[in-house]
């Protein structure tokens, strides 16, 4: 995995700040380069006027202080108020105190009068679920007074490692250090850090081969030399072969996915689909190929074409018995299959059963109501995908604003790029169409839903307000263009 993408944890990050320091460069130098940060940061973006910054008494306040007396020292008129005690700071959060010459007052809300800016350095990273917030009140006026925010690493309130929030405030900008963590990707805490800014204060890149991440942020610098790219000698075979199953009455979300198996590469796409539906679906559609299934041996017969290298079940299929026994029988062919949908609904009884059925390349792509039927719900979103996917043998997709894509061996991505017009109906039977053409191009489990989900979030953007489902398929050249 890229390096650059990388996503650290609270504690990863405590660590690359050690050995930075190991590595020669100063603690009271790390500091200083962060709070400098902060200040070019909001000068880029915010003429001069009043400013309040709020420091805490760890290293995030010693930031705080660096903030303060940078901003004083370019006009800007600044107050600082402090939480805590200068006893409890570390011996570089001290030594940037001591350099802030200015009066420090008590965390009120009498601090905040006359101020249009807000700079939180209060808990940042460190904050922990369950720890007594006493600056709660004062970040509710701030809320309610609509201030503007810069957070300092992590708004006050929000768990690094999880996105989990415990305050009212929404940061307009959050400027962090090194590699962003969990939270400024995650769901709430993404709504809460507003634009995140990435700032290099002096930690050499050599630290993660150390701290070995396993979570990162899906970036095509992540999967892109994995596409397959149709050569002067290949034919349609050789790009894969995709079969979608296709269900009735439902027919749009089979065809979604088969139009963006397509467009993604697969050289060929045939949708299976009862016998009672096969002029419905054949009927719209041209360079698909449409099968009946007259019995379940015609599906087995089907089945027996090697040329065959990917399989989606779920989209339309309906949550029944046939679903559940058909998607028994493509993992038996432990040839990669995609689930999603009814089908893996239709295992909400025997979730176990699924499980065991997985012995070959697999995806499951449930969004929160569905992973919940067969997976345990409990624990943040990285947790519960985590924990999926090593009990799946699967990767997983959880499906979202922040989709997080888990493997088996607990690597990890979450994405960063689907816009609030994703979420409407259908959105997901494209995406899942999209994994299975990857998936059938050759490209393994892991690296078709990472690219899978990106494109399909880019195919979004690109096309801008206004967008159903359909729209989805035709936006998909232009993403593979600029890729």
């Amino acid at each position: 995995m890229n390096s650059e993408n990388a996503l650290l944890t609270v504690g990863q990050m405590g660590q690359a700040d050690r050995l930075a320091i190991a590595s020669g460069t100063p603690a009271v130098e790390l500091m200083r380069n962060a709070g400098q940060s902060v200040v070019d940061a909001m000068e880029s973006r915010w003429s001069i006027r009043p400013t309040v910054v709020l420091c805490g008494s760890g290293n995030n306040g010693g930031d705080g202080f660096v903030i303060a007396k940078q901003l004083a020292a370019r006009g800007w008129p600044v107050r600082l108020a402090m939480e805590g005690s200068r006893d409890r700071m570390s011996p570089e959060a001290l030594y940037h105190a001591n350099q802030w010459t200015g009066p420090v007052e008590p965390m009120s809300s009498e601090c905040l009068e006359g101020a249009e800016l807000v700079v939180d350095a209060v808990f940042g990273a460190g904050y922990q679920p369950g720890r007594p917030n006493p600056i709660l009140p004062l970040l509710a006026k701030i809320a309610s007074r609509q201030l503007i925010v810069i957070a300092v690493d992590v708004p006050s309130g929000v768990v690094g490692d999880t996105g989990q929030v415990f305050t009212p405030v929404m940061a307009a900008l959050t400027v962090t250090f090194f590699r962003k963590k969990p939270c400024h990707l995650l769901l709430p805490s993404k709504a809460h850090c507003g634009e995140v800014v990435v700032t290099d204060i002096g930690i050499p890149s050599s630290v993660l081969d150390t701290l070995q991440p396993d979570v990162f942020e899906n970036l095509p610098s992540l999967w892109c030399s994995h596409l397959r790219h149709p050569t002067s000698d290949s034919n349609k075979y050789d790009r894969g072969h995709t079969l979608i199953y296709g269900g009735y009455p439902m027919t749009g979300a089979a065809r979604l996915s088969a139009f963006a198996a397509a467009r993604i590469g697969a050289g060929l796409t045939t949708v299976i689909v009862p016998e009672v539906a096969f002029p419905i679906y054949a009927a719209l559609m041209t360079s698909i190929m449409v099968k009946p299934l007259s019995s379940r041996d015609t599906l087995r017969t089907i089945l027996q074409d090697k040329r065959i290298t990917a399989f989606l079940i779920g989209p339309g299929a309906g949550v029944s018995e046939t679903t559940r026994r058909d998607t028994l029988l493509l993992l038996k062919t432990k040839r990669a299959t995609v689930i999603d949908a009814d089908a893996i609904t239709a295992f909400q009884e025997q979730p176990a059963e699924l499980d065991q059925a997985i012995a070959g390349p697999c995806v499951l792509t449930p969004h929160d109501g569905e992973f919940a039927r067969v997976f345990e719900s409990a624990g943040d979103k990285l947790t519960r995908c985590r924990r999926a996917a090593q009990r799946s043998e699967a990767v997983i997709v959880l499906k979202g604003a922040d989709t997080v894509i888990a493997c088996p061996s607990g690597r990890c991505v979450i994405n960063n790029n689907a816009p609030p017009t994703l979420a409407t109906a259908g959105a997901g039977d494209v995406l899942s169409g999209i994994i299975t053409g990857l998936l059938s191009q050759g490209l393994n489990p892991f690296e078709a839903a990472c690219a899978g989900v990106w494109i399909h979030g880019e195919a979004a953007r690109l096309f801008g307000p206004g967008l159903i489902a359909e729209d989805l398929p035709g936006m998909i050249p232009n993403v593979l263009r600029s890729l």
